[in-house]
């Protein structure tokens, strides 16, 4: 990075000093020849007559050799600019100490000093700077006083014409000025500072900065800055500063689209310093040497190759397959019952992490498509599961069918990392529950709600003229959400839907708050939404461009008649007849063709077909797709799309006693008794014996109707109490059952606490449901 002056440098001359003050400029010569060049551009030059004591004031009057095997001696000495010992490069640049005049400069200091330009080489001075040049501009600052401290030694004026604000380097970045390391490098002050225009902010919630992922307000200031090629990139300008010096000019660039030549020029406006330096990752030699070399060392406990452990045999079964989470650890395929390389594998380590959790315990499993295909041995390992302890071949087998294929797995472990995000700060949530979905909008609405917070829910009553609140079931308002979007008008169809156009929902931007509080739920535990159309899910991962809609996604009926008509149609004649009749509505949505063959009728049911599925709800589409992208969801549907399938498109499969009995775990020492009435009543519930249902019985306990795909938090539990009724903590997921006499008045008191509990919940909620 050099500073020079526009024109050509004068020529040199020896400076003169007043008579009264030769003895010292002979000291200062007497030690080594001082750079004669001349004064370049010079703002506020002392006066004639005007004696140079106080450059002499604050340079010392003799230099000293400093101790070169003290390399840290520097950080006690003072810049000449700014007159502060602070050693940091990121926020000053390099502080650097010239030893034989006894010099100590930050780097940033002498480069945007007003009045100073590189006139040497950059082994010349301090940086090229000649100590002539220095020490004049030294004296030119110390008849400036610095408007933020008052204090003088202001070397860095505001360029803006008729602005009078000098001031030191530190206190302009504390006063939030803007320096620009390029060109003439000009200062502004906080007053005439550049600033990045933003035509419409549309953005209603935090954003994470590209670089550290913490969340910031999308808001153009001194320390936020947005990228001027993608606007969606936000960044703190203390990270894009640091990342820059890492980088260099050469690899610092926008971190969502690499772009480098508009990114830096727009840093650079901005006031980023980009050295013109090679990347520090650069500079280290070997510094990724470790990672091209690969694991090769079998782990289990019992290898079982006569080579060796460090055996290695591609396209064999002695072929090492390594973790698929960590990478560090390796097994033989014959070592862990494997029939191929693409099986994943998991080492013990990771395996212990992943299905030891909670979450991951008590995952909905889902009936996903093609799932007969999927071997058992998928998810045999060299070791059985913690998950699943040593049972006969029998009982493993059908534990492994209701628990362990593998698109199941995978559906668990992405919940479990979406849930990651979740941070241990909370977020109340007010729930009028006569009025969820509005209450919920403007909770998610509001300018610090974050959506990686834990969310806590409180039931409030607007007629209730105390306003007091309640605690609510996080899983019981979640699917309370799911219910009145898959009943809304933002979607149509019948059991399988896809969008609709509703000009009012997209004028309130509700296609994006859909979209944004469908990914909020599923990150958060609630309910699959279960009623997507296939088409509507592979737009969403593969792109409209790429999906080919069918008959069934159209609801509305003189549509389909059309269609129906169009593709039923038997000769030419028949055909033209159809688009003669429909040929106003044909030519508003674009599909009036000329009809020459019967063949063509294939090509216009098509044509309509895309354009009322797809192109008609393109707006739609987009802002629902913006809003699902919340917390990383689209990202991994787009991933994952066949484990993600049945989550969207199948409703969840239905309970049964076996699977409620495994769910619900034994809170502490009960009455043997009373568990046996409640095997006896889940199954007398299955067959049909009982009022209610297996999902009045979860929904009582816990607020929902399915397993949710990341499961309960807390794991649902019963425990046995004296009283007469069974209770429902729906925010612990806890059942407390009756300690009854007989089995018959055990039945009884459950089935009428259950059915009248939900028959009152139905009617509070009933208004809520409507609409």
């Amino acid at each position: 990075m050099s500073r020079v002056a526009a024109g050509p440098a004068p020529q040199e001359a020896e400076p003169s000093a007043p008579s009264g003050l030769q003895a010292e400029v002979d000291e200062f010569e007497s030690c080594g020849p001082l750079d004669g060049a001349a004064r370049g551009r010079l703002y506020g030059s002392p006066k004639e007559g005007k004696s140079d004591t106080t450059v002499l004031e604050l340079l010392p009057s003799a230099p000293c050799k400093m101790n070169e095997n003290k390399p840290g001696a520097s950080q006690n000495l003072a810049c000449v600019f700014c007159r502060k010992n602070d050693d940091c490069p990121n926020k000053y640049g390099e502080k650097k100490t010239n030893e034989k005049w006894n010099l100590t400069v930050h780097y940033y200091c002498l480069l945007m000093s007003s009045g100073i330009w590189q006139r040497g080489k950059e082994e010349e001075g301090v940086y090229g700077f000649l100590i002539e040049d220095i020490r004049k501009e030294v004296n030119r600052a110390s008849k400036l006083k610095c408007c933020i401290c008052k204090k003088t030694g202001a070397s860095i004026g505001c360029v803006t014409p008729r602005c009078k604000r000098s001031y030191h380097f530190p206190c302009g970045l504390q006063r939030e000025c803007i320096f620009q390391f390029t060109g003439n490098f000009a200062s502004f002050c906080w007053k005439h500072r550049p600033v990045q225009i933003i035509t419409s902010n549309n953005y209603r919630d935090s954003l994470p900065c590209t670089i550290c992922l913490e969340y910031l307000e999308p808001v153009p200031t001194y320390s936020i800055l947005r990228s001027p090629c993608c606007k969606n990139a936000w960044f703190h300008r203390d990270c894009l500063q640091v990342q820059a010096i890492n980088a260099g000019v050469f690899f610092f660039r926008c971190t969502i689209c690499n772009n480098s030549d508009i990114f830096q020029k727009e840093m650079l406006r901005m006031g980023i310093h980009i050295p013109e330096k090679d990347a520090s990752w650069e500079l280290e030699e070997n510094a990724y040497q470790e990672l091209l070399q690969h694991y090769e060392h079998c782990d289990v406990r019992r290898c079982r190759c006569k080579e060796g452990r460090d055996y290695n045999a591609p396209d064999s079964k002695w072929e090492i397959k390594r973790c698929q989470c960590c990478g560090s650890s390796g097994t033989h395929l014959a070592c862990s019952s494997l029939r191929s390389w693409e099986q994943n594998w998991e080492c013990l380590e990771c395996r212990g992490i992943l299905y030891n959790s909670e979450d991951f315990q008590k995952a909905k499993k889902h009936t996903l498509p093609n799932t007969n295909s999927v071997g058992i041995t998928d998810c045999l390992l060299e070791e059985s599961s913690p998950k699943l302890p040593r049972q006969s071949p029998g009982a493993q087998h059908k534990d492994l069918l209701r628990q362990g294929n593998k698109f199941r797995k995978e559906v668990s472990t992405i919940m479990v990392e979406l849930g990651f995000q979740i941070k241990k700060k909370t977020k109340r949530l007010w729930i009028n529950k006569a009025n969820v979905w509005n209450s919920a909008l403007d909770g998610f609405r509001n300018q610090n709600f974050n959506p990686s917070y834990t969310i806590e829910v409180a039931y409030v009553d607007e007629n209730d003229n105390f306003g007091r609140e309640h605690p609510g079931s996080k899983q019981e308002f979640l699917s309370l959400l799911m219910q009145h979007l898959e009943n809304s008008p933002i979607f149509e169809g019948s059991l399988s839907k896809n969008l609709s156009l509703n000009s009012q929902a997209l004028n309130e931007n509700l296609y994006y708050e859909a979209g944004k509080i469908l990914a909020i739920s599923l990150v958060h535990g609630g309910p699959s939404p279960g009623f997507f159309s296939k088409t509507l899910y592979n737009c969403l991962v593969y792109g409209p461009e790429n999906t080919q809609p069918i008959l069934d996604d159209v609801s509305d009926f003189d549509v389909a008649q059309i269609i129906i008509r169009v593709n039923t149609a038997t000769n030419v004649a028949d055909l033209n007849s159809v688009v003669n009749e429909c040929y106003n509505y044909l030519e508003l949505i674009g599909c009036l063709r000329l009809i020459t063959s019967l063949s063509d009728k294939y090509m216009l049911a098509k044509d309509i077909l895309v354009y009322h599925v797809i192109k008609r709800v393109q707006a739609p589409f987009e802002s629902f797709k913006q809003g699902l992208k919340t917390l990383g969801v689209l990202e991994k549907i787009q991933t994952y799309p066949e484990a993600f399938y049945s989550i969207f498109c199948h409703k969840p499969e239905n309970l049964t006693a076996e699977i409620l009995s495994d769910l619900f775990t034994v809170r502490t020492l009960s009455d043997v008794q009373a568990l046996g009435f409640w095997n006896s009543y889940l199954q007398a519930v299955e067959d049909g014996k009982s009022a209610v249902t297996m999902e009045d019985i979860l929904i009582f306990a816990t607020g929902c109707s399915s397993i949710p795909p990341a499961g309960f938090k807390p794991t649902p539990s019963i425990e046995c109490l004296h009283m007469d009724f069974p209770v429902g903590n729906k925010c612990n997921n806890c059942l407390a059952l009756p300690i009854t006499s007989t089995y018959q008045e055990f039945q009884e008191n459950m089935d009428f606490a259950i059915r009248n509990t939900l028959r009152l919940d139905k009617e509070g909620s009933s208004h809520y449901i409507g609409h």
